[in-house]
């Protein structure tokens, strides 16, 4: 690595650490005790989390255990040599998981739609499980701000619900807890990190072509406002972050039913010309 592209890497590294650990103290995602199971699929958002979490493991004044988790999903010519390889060389405990949700899906879903949708719940439907048998109290998924705003897009436009990724979750049987370390982390950042560190991406097309999906046209929209309005992404962050329930519908979040005037005694009558 050239003199130039370490401080650059250096930087950015130091950049990373900062929103991931604000996001961390935010959120209160690691506790002491903590045995996380960080799940990695190969692709930069998850290799930059465990080189995150394995540097924040190394000096963070809390005490937690790391678990690198690979779920091989048995799509076709899956590499499935480099992930092991990889977590070798750093030294970090790993499991590898295998579980053929690939046929599955495959059977389920019609010719020409998206397998994303079911592949997504049966990988995290397996995870849990793992979590759960193993003592695993954490697991720490690779989403970062843009998925969450693309989430909040596609929930918005074909959901019809103003919702998306929380950076903790709570599993519905209240099992299982969702940490998302990179929630504050910008994706151009994160791979541009990952392209500094040559980390041995596994790509994401391993089904086949699946170029037609909502949320590539949500990000295609986002990354064109970017371009136009710079500094509009970070304010529809920002938004999330500062929620006004009493100015928008929801009459579950806010009591509109009782609201009545502060006015005491009885109202004037005008009587205009």
């Amino acid at each position: 690595m050239m003199k130039s592209d370490k401080v650059e890497n250096n930087k950015l590294h130091k950049k990373l650490r900062r929103e991931t650990g604000k996001a961390i103290a935010d959120f209160n995602m690691i506790e002491d005790g903590d045995r996380i199971m960080v799940c990695l699929s190969g692709g930069k958002d998850s290799f930059v989390m465990l080189d995150l979490l394995l540097h924040l493991q190394a000096h963070a004044p809390v005490s937690f255990e790391v678990l690198a988790v690979n779920l091989d999903q048995k799509q076709p010519d899956f590499p499935e040599e480099v992930l092991p390889r990889y977590f070798e060389s750093l030294g970090v405990p790993y499991r590898i998981l295998e579980e053929d949700t690939y046929s599955l899906v495959t059977e389920m879903v019609p010719e020409g739609k998206t397998y994303c949708g079911w592949c997504s719940r049966f990988r995290r439907g397996i995870l849990y499980k793992y979590a759960r048998q193993h003592g695993y109290n954490k697991l720490a998924l690779g989403h970062h701000r843009d998925d969450i705003v693309e989430t909040l897009f596609l929930n918005l436009f074909h959901g019809g619900k103003l919702k998306t990724m929380p950076p903790k979750l709570l599993s519905d049987d209240g099992t299982n807890v969702v940490i998302r370390p990179l929630a504050y982390c910008r994706e151009q950042d994160i791979a541009h990190y990952a392209e500094i560190q040559q980390f041995p991406i596994i790509p994401c097309n391993l089904c086949g072509s699946q170029d037609n999906l909502q949320r590539q046209m949500i990000k295609e929209m986002l990354q064109s406002w970017d371009k136009e309005h710079p500094g509009r992404i970070e304010s529809i962050f920002r938004a999330m972050t500062d929620v006004v329930p009493s100015h928008l519908l929801d009459d579950q979040l806010f009591d509109f039913a009782a609201l009545r005037s502060q006015v005491s005694g009885e109202l004037a009558v005008v009587n205009l010309p």
